[in-house]
């Protein structure tokens, strides 16, 4: 099996721990996340240096004028895509297995995790692992310390308020915030 294959049963929502082969490869891909992150944690990088950086470690090109402080944690790494104009804060976590996409303009702020695995709610299960991605619309705006789960999508010019718990879809232009998150209001644009 190799990355592409790997993406495809991620992508495809397809439950993770039952083949040794799929989590000995996640493992190595992880271990490498581990290495390009504690390069871009531990030392200082001009924002072009990071750019490139971050590139390697999702292994594509990010989008135009891409922000990161660091320092910045991913335990896979390969399934992130990231639009021009994106500016990832200090201490944010992707659990990116099942895909994350941050479309151009969004700002994620400070500590923000999102998390695309849930493990088996079957005791005897609970070492399988559940996909499922996040899309992050345009010009969105997570607040510090807020959660993303998986499976869900965010749309265009909404707002996440600081440390709600995001469980499912937010529409366009609407403000949430809690836990779980609600509708808190709406953004006249």
């Amino acid at each position: 099996m190799d990355l592409k294959e790997l993406l495809e049963h991620f992508n495809n929502g397809d439950t993770l721990g039952e083949d040794f082969e799929v989590i000995e490869l996640m493992r190595k891909y992880s271990r490498d996340a581990q290495k390009l992150t504690l390069r871009i944690n531990t030392e200082y990088h001009e924002p072009e240096e990071l750019a490139e950086l971050f590139s390697e470690l999702i292994g594509k090109p990010v989008g135009k004028n891409f922000g990161l402080f660091p320092p910045f944690y991913t335990d896979f790494g390969k399934n992130i895509t990231i639009g021009d104009q994106v500016f990832i804060n200090a201490g944010c976590k992707f659990q990116d297995q099942g895909g994350i996409t941050i479309d151009e303009g969004a700002l994620i702020g400070h500590g923000v995790v999102l998390a695309t695995l849930d493990h088996d709610l079957d005791p005897a299960k609970r070492q399988q692992l559940h996909p499922a991605p996040i899309h992050i619309g345009k010009r969105v705006w997570i607040g510090s310390n807020a959660v993303v789960t998986k499976g869900v999508t965010i749309g265009d010019n909404s707002v996440v308020a600081a440390g709600a718990v995001v469980n499912r879809d937010v529409p366009p232009n609407t403000i949430v915030g809690g836990v779980p998150a609600k509708t808190i209001g709406k953004i006249d644009k």
